[in-house]
């Protein structure tokens, strides 16, 4: 997989972070710079280690899935993005509550929005991308979205998380498209 590929799955998986951590800065009272810093910790953390299990898990499964990994890659990418999309319009009216950011509340967040990462990994192992580069360019990637995510969300509001989680999703399918059309016309 190219290193933009890569930027681009990682900006991808990072949407729904990005979108979450927009709703912390919308309830941010105080301290927004440590509310910041967990929540890109956080989702850093959970974005890298999951397409890090996913890998494992279908390392161990591709000598099995071979002859279809490229449709397998592409179900999973487009499943994600698609999910992403039916999110961002259903709740796109939903109100936000202020509050404190609650360590709990954060750990649960994270692990919800790497979901999709765990299924990303899944599709590492089928391509046979390097893990190590891949985990860290998302993990780094969605702490610094996350970061921005919360100081824009203090800022300007609600607005930009539909808008993220549906760019997020149609990146992650034109991937999977693009995946899929290099395994069938090559």
């Amino acid at each position: 997989m190219s290193v933009l590929n890569l930027l681009l799955v990682a900006v991808g998986v990072s949407a729904d972070a990005f979108a979450v951590a927009l709703t912390q800065g919308v309830r941010a009272r105080a301290r927004l710079r440590r509310t910041a810093l967990a929540v890109a910790a956080v989702f850093g953390v959970f974005q890298a280690l999951m397409p890090l299990i996913g890998w494992a898990v279908g390392a161990q499964l591709s000598g099995f899935i071979a002859p279809f990994d490229h449709w397998l890659a592409f179900g999973l990418l487009a499943l994600i993005g698609g999910r992403m999309l039916w999110e961002a319009v259903r709740h796109q009216h939903e109100p936000v509550r202020r509050g404190r950011v609650r360590l709990r509340e954060l750990l649960a967040l994270g692990v919800a929005t790497s979901i999709d990462a765990l299924a990303v990994g899944l599709s590492f192992a089928f391509l046979h991308v390097a893990i190590v580069p891949a985990v860290l360019v998302i993990g780094v990637t969605t702490a610094v979205v996350s970061y921005g995510g919360v100081l824009l969300g203090r800022r300007a509001g609600e607005r930009f998380q539909t808008p993220a989680e549906i760019v997020g999703g149609l990146v992650l399918i034109g991937i999977g498209v693009k995946i899929l059309l290099e395994h069938l016309l090559a």
